[in-house]
Parts: C-alpha cells; sequence; structure tokens
C-alpha cells in the first residue's frame, strides 16, 4: 500500500513565507536594476544588480535541493532560445577573432555578463511548480511597488524629498535615478503594459482600479523622460488592445461582453492616453514655477527630429555594414560600431552637464552601438541572434494571442516596438515580462483543457 505523506503545517507556512520573501527581492532587484546612478564609484554594479545575484543563487540552491526543474513548456522554449543565442555569439566571437576585429574587452565582459543574468532571470522565473502564481504575484508587486518608487524618484526630481547627491534630470529630460532618460522609459514602458495585463485578468473592481492608478502613474513619468520610443509605444499600444478585443468580441459566438462593459472598457483605455497628452502641459507649468529646474534645458537644439533621424540613420547603416562584412556572422559580444562625427563633433561642454553623464570613449577601438536591438544582435551574433530573437518573439506572440491574452499580446508588440530604437534585451525587467508571457498563456492553456476534459 502507497503511503501518502503529507506536509506539516508548519513547513508550508515556512515554505510559503520564504517563496513571498524571493517574490519580494526579485521585485526590488528589478526595480533597482534600472537605477544606474546608486552602482557604486567605479563599479558595474549596484544595489539591484547584488540583490539580482543574492534572488539567482537563492533559486539556483532551492532547484539543486528538488534535483532539478520540470521541463515545462515556457522553459523549454527559454532554454531553446538561450542555447542558440549563445551559440551565435560564440560565433561571432570566434568570426571577429579570425577578421582581427577590435574591440573593447571591458564591454565585451560587460555585455557577457550582462546576457548571463538575463537568461538566469527568465529561465528561473519560469520553473514549476507555481510559476504562474508566482509571477502574477511579482507583476502585482512590481506595478504597485514600481509606481512608488516612480512618485518618490519625481518627488526627489522636484526636490521635494532628499535622495542623495544625483541628479534626477538629464537637461530637460526627467530620468529619476537611472543614468539616462531611457532607462527610466524602458521601466515606465513596462510597467504600462504589466498593470494593463492585471488590468484585464483581475476580476475585482478595486484591483482594477489600482492597476489602472498604477498604469497611469507610469505614463506621466515616463511622458516626462521625453522619449519618443515611449511614446510611440503607447499610441500604438492603445489601439493595438481595442482592436484585439473587438475582434475576441466579433469571433465569440456567445458575445458576453455587454455594451456597458465595452464602454467601460474604452474609458479605462482612454484615461492613460488623455493622461500623456496632458503631461507635458503640467511638466511645463511646473518647470516655470520650480526654480530647480530652471537652466536645465538642452540648448543647441539637441532633440531635433531631422538630427535625430539622420543619426539613426547614420547609425544603422554602419551597423548593417559591420554585420555584412562579418559574413553574417558576427563579431562577438560588445559594441562594434565607431562613434559617428556627429556625436563627435556635437559633444557638449561636461562643465554645463547633468552628473552621472557617461560618454563613450573616443579612441581607436570602436564602442558605439547602434541602438537597435536587431541591428545590434546583427552585428553581434550575425543572422543566426536575429533569427532566434525574432523566433522567440513570434513564439511569444502566438501563445498568448491563442490564449486570449489580448494585453500580453499587446506587451510582446510594445517591447518589440521600443527595441526598434534601444537595445533592451540586456535589462532584466524585459525577460521578467517575456516570462510572464510564457508562463501565463501555458497557464491558460492549461486551464481551457482541463475545462473541457471535465
Amino acid at each position: 500500500m502507497m503511503r501518502r505523506y503529507v506536509v506539516a503545517p508548519q513547513w508550508s507556512w515556512y515554505s510559503s513565507a520564504y517563496d513571498v520573501a524571493l517574490d519580494v527581492l526579485l521585485t526590488v532587484a528589478l526595480l533597482l536594476s534600472t537605477a544606474s546612478q546608486l552602482r557604486f564609484d567605479g563599479a558595474p554594479v549596484g544595489p539591484g544588480e547584488i540583490c539580482l545575484a543574492l534572488w539567482g543563487l537563492l533559486m539556483l540552491s532551492r532547484e539543486a535541493a528538488r534535483l532539478g526543474p520540470v521541463l515545462s513548456r515556457p522553459l523549454s522554449t527559454l532554454l531553446v532560445f538561450w542555447l542558440s543565442f549563445a551559440i551565435a555569439q560564440c560565433v561571432g566571437t570566434m568570426a571577429g577573432f579570425v577578421t582581427g576585429d577590435r574591440h573593447d574587452s571591458g564591454l565585451f565582459m560587460h555585455d557577457i555578463a550582462a546576457y548571463a543574468v538575463a537568461a538566469a532571470v527568465s529561465c528561473l522565473s519560469v520553473v514549476e511548480p507555481g510559476a504562474s502564481s508566482r509571477l502574477h504575484r511579482v507583476a502585482w508587486l512590481l506595478v504597485t511597488c514600481g509606481a512608488a518608487w516612480l512618485l518618490l524618484q519625481v518627488a526627489f526630481g522636484w526636490g521635494l524629498v532628499s535622495l542623495g547627491d544625483f541628479d534626477a534630470w538629464e537637461w530637460d529630460r526627467f530620468r529619476g535615478l537611472s543614468d539616462n532618460a531611457n532607462q527610466l522609459a524602458l521601466l515606465c514602458t513596462v510597467l504600462v503594459l504589466l498593470s494593463l495585463h492585471l488590468a484585464e485578468v483581475v476580476r475585482r473592481f478595486d484591483r482594477m482600479i489600482v492597476a489602472v492608478i498604477c498604469m497611469v502613474v507610469a505614463i506621466v513619468v515616463g511622458r516626462l523622460t521625453m522619449s519618443d520610443s515611449f511614446l510611440l509605444v503607447l499610441v500604438l499600444a492603445g489601439p493595438i488592445f481595442v482592436t484585439l478585443k473587438l475582434w475576441k468580441w466579433l469571433m465569440s459566438v456567445e458575445r458576453r461582453m455587454l455594451l456597458r462593459s465595452a464602454s467601460a472598457w474604452i474609458l479605462v483605455l482612454a484615461l492613460p492616453l488623455v493622461v500623456s497628452y496632458v503631461t507635458p502641459l503640467g511638466a511645463s507649468v511646473a518647470a516655470e514655477v520650480e526654480e530647480s529646474i530652471k537652466g536645465m534645458t538642452k540648448g543647441g537644439g539637441g532633440r531635433d527630429t531631422e538630427e535625430t533621424t539622420r543619426l539613426r540613420i547614420e547609425l544603422w547603416d554602419g551597423a548593417i555594414r559591420r554585420g555584412v562584412e562579418a559574413g553574417m556572422l558576427g563579431l562577438g559580444p560588445g559594441p562594434h560600431l565607431e562613434i559617428p562625427p556627429t556625436i563627435v563633433a556635437g559633444r557638449l561642454d561636461p562643465t554645463n552637464e547633468p552628473k552621472h553623464v557617461e560618454h563613450p570613449e573616443f579612441g581607436d577601438i570602436p564602442n558605439f552601438e547602434a541602438h537597435n536591438t536587431f541591428l545590434d544582435l546583427f552585428v553581434q551574433g550575425g543572422l543566426i541572434a536575429v533569427l532566434s530573437i525574432v523566433w522567440l518573439g513570434a513564439a511569444a506572440l502566438s501563445v498568448t494571442r491563442r490564449a486570449g491574452l489580448d494585453a500580453l499580446t499587446t506587451s510582446i508588440f510594445g517591447l518589440a516596438v521600443f527595441g526598434i530604437f534601444h537595445l533592451i534585451v540586456r535589462h532584466p525587467i524585459v525577460w521578467f515580462a517575456i516570462s510572464l508571457s510564457l508562463v501565463a498563456a501555458a497557464n491558460s492553456r492549461r486551464a481551457s483543457k482541463r475545462r473541457v476534459e471535465s
């Protein structure tokens, strides 16, 4: 006769508390990972990276004690991607060595470490059992604690609180405790998309209101960064989400969504868009009454659209040329582009710059990036790396679409749009969003299968 072992209540409580502590640690790590100004002087790591390393070690030790995780579909998908991605980077490194490519060894090791952390966060986040509930809980912690963290940085930027000797403004762009405004804009983008997902799947109206409030906070702060990429994601995400919702309603036989519910969803989606357009006006008024913001405007037309477009085209053309010259095999991790002459000629006087602004080192070794995820990966890992990331994105879109998770489908679209203008695959919070999409879709598919069998 088989014995049934029952876990003692005390051990069950301890295990649950330990899981919650790990989730809180992961939340803190993801939020602080974008606060680059908190890193120690001269060190590539800070509180966020230390928390990520501690979380990874604790998760690895737990999985080792359980003799390894179950090979679920999300974990298999991520393992296939990271294996092909690692092969692409290795092939690119060998190709760069054969062709005599010159690169910055420090930035080379930086990318290797960043990719290793991203792989650990994505794979350890999806391990079973309980991956769905765990990631859902972390998502709630991220959007709520993230909203509070953003508000704290805004209060610091306006001089309402003191957090130390940091500069929260990059000329007229708000960057909080990040090194540049685009880092903060990426955090706001992920928080907006996660909040949209939670507002979609939650059943209680009060929790839906909380998710929408957190989304509005992230939108306001994201607009303060003056990131064109963030605004583009915001403008595209609403219509994509509404289109997916309308398509689901039209294709549904029962059409359970009433007109009142549809109107409520339209209002929920319209509110953040209205806030996004009102925010610049509010920021302008605040800039007039706050002396600390005066004089921080960036002179010389640095954000001129034509100049920015010309610079991007120059970078992207250089990235394509370097990738083709490498035989589409790549050149290995790290940047491999020459600093554009426009930046060399137009560098501002360091005495008038904000604190903690990092510039690329001018020298004989190429150390600039294309600021495009697909082109940067094309230069690093060649066609294999590009196909790997495209395959992963297509797989995530496919599973979320089939599962009817419209907000997560919109999130993948949004991250892809943001990645066109920035290299985002090194940021752990991006991989958390991808892991959440894969796990939520797999859990929805299992739930549907159980309903059919019952």
